[in-house]
């Protein structure tokens, strides 16, 4: 117990690292040497104190063009993997460390990406029940929504979409100028 109260200050400070670390693209990189050798540093009161070796988790920066450098996604990922070592470690009584797990992150983004995409498909279809009035029986253009209609359920997302519209456009007989007429 003594040995996680001692660790604690430092699991809090790696977190607050984290915390200030901007999520960025594959290629961006660090050059400020005094934060990269300040974490290594924490490492080493981490290894001291704890009487573990997390030695895998310092950083390694390379030497280019005169200037030490890490990738901020290498610097990200072993600050999070370093932190969630602790807290299986040390911490797993408590909340996760993290706001929210990246299982439950992903499983949010999924169903908000399903619900945008059945709204937007309800919207469609309303769309296309009320175009489909505004036209005469056996027209192209009534005889093309309803086509689209009918397969609306099948499209997943705006690719498919546009695509089907094309394709059904095409066997219907459409022109590109007749098809954008029937959504204005």
């Amino acid at each position: 117990m003594a040995e996680k109260e001692k660790i604690r200050p430092i699991y809090s400070q790696l977190q607050g690292y984290l915390s200030q670390v901007p999520k960025a693209d594959v290629e961006s990189q660090i050059y400020n040497s005094d934060l990269l050798n300040h974490y290594n540093k924490v490492i080493d009161e981490l290894n001291n104190i704890s009487g573990n070796n997390y030695e895998d988790f310092k950083l390694q920066p390379v030497l280019l063009h005169s200037r030490f450098r890490v990738l901020v996604e290498t610097y990200r990922s072993k600050l999070g993997g370093l932190i969630s070592r602790l807290y299986g470690q040390f911490f797993s009584d408590e909340p996760a460390p993290f706001s929210s797990m990246p299982s439950t992150i992903i499983s949010q983004s999924q169903q908000q990406t399903q619900s945008f995409q059945i709204q937007m498909l309800l919207e469609i279809q309303s769309t296309v029940d009320e175009k489909i009035r505004q036209f005469k029986d056996g027209s192209k253009e009534k005889t093309f929504l309803q086509k689209v209609k009918t397969f609306l359920a099948s499209v997943g997302n705006v690719t498919q979409f546009v695509s089907l519209l094309l394709r059904v456009a095409q066997e219907v007989g459409l022109t590109i100028e007749e098809l954008l007429k029937i959504f204005r």
